[in-house]
């Protein structure tokens, strides 16, 4: 998921495949991934980004693992961007990295519950609504560079995922770290915001500016959504 700011725009990675059979296929992929410095994050269209990822079951060695972490994390920070899922560098793992320092804007971060989000590793997770409570807000994504749309998604989730130590915990997420949680999630399932998004309300990075409020009520008014 992408920061306020726009994102920068990689090329994109050589294709790769939702499913490696082959006996170390998917490690090599994840060693040669891992050659370049900073991997390239693949954009839309490319077919990994719409296929289910894999299940992490050992796949990777503690050591390739704990590499492949490193990289996401560094590559997040680049783009720059608040959560980065497997996927995005090509790889079809459902790994996916999270954080978010928040908002020094003291009314968007109310009317967004925009908390900071300290960097977490959620692998093979899962979600349910914790109560009916939905908000609606702009999202971006570092694979849909130069756009935003409103979301509508849960408030407050309960969220079931593996930690790098191999803990299973049980978690509960609300307002903006909630959104975070559901939109990586979201990439590892295959699907992308705008699969949710309300397309009216779809804006270019130029024009976002002017939508820029702490709600979305100025937008819903001036684009008819």
């Amino acid at each position: 998921m992408s920061a306020d700011a726009p994102s920068n725009q990689f090329p994109s990675p050589s294709p790769a495949t939702s499913s490696f059979t082959a006996p170390g296929a998917l490690v090599a992929h994840v060693e040669a991934v891992l050659d370049a410095e900073l991997p390239p994050i693949v954009a839309a269209g490319h077919p990994v980004l719409r296929h289910p990822a894999q299940d992490f079951a050992g796949q990777l060695d503690d050591e390739l693992l704990g590499r492949l972490i490193s990289t996401m994390r560094r590559v997040m920070h680049a783009a720059p961007g608040v959560g980065l899922a497997a996927p995005q560098i090509g790889i079809p793992l459902r790994i996916a990295v999270l954080e978010d320092q928040g908002v020094q804007d003291e009314a968007i971060a109310a009317a967004r519950l925009r908390t900071p989000l300290p960097f977490t590793v959620i692998i093979n997770p899962r979600y349910e609504a914790d109560g009916d409570a939905v908000d609606a807000f702009y999202e971006g994504c570092l694979s849909v560079p130069g756009y935003q749309a409103v979301v509508e998604r849960h408030r407050s989730i309960k969220a079931t995922y593996l930690q790098p130590n191999g803990i299973t915990v049980t978690a509960g997420f609300e307002g903006w770290p909630a959104r975070i949680v559901q939109h990586e999630t979201d990439h590892l399932n295959g699907q992308l915001y705008l699969d949710r998004a309300i397309l009216r309300s779809l804006t270019a990075n130029e024009e976002h500016g002017r939508w820029a409020q702490p709600t979305i009520d100025e937008a819903r008014r001036g684009l008819d959504f």
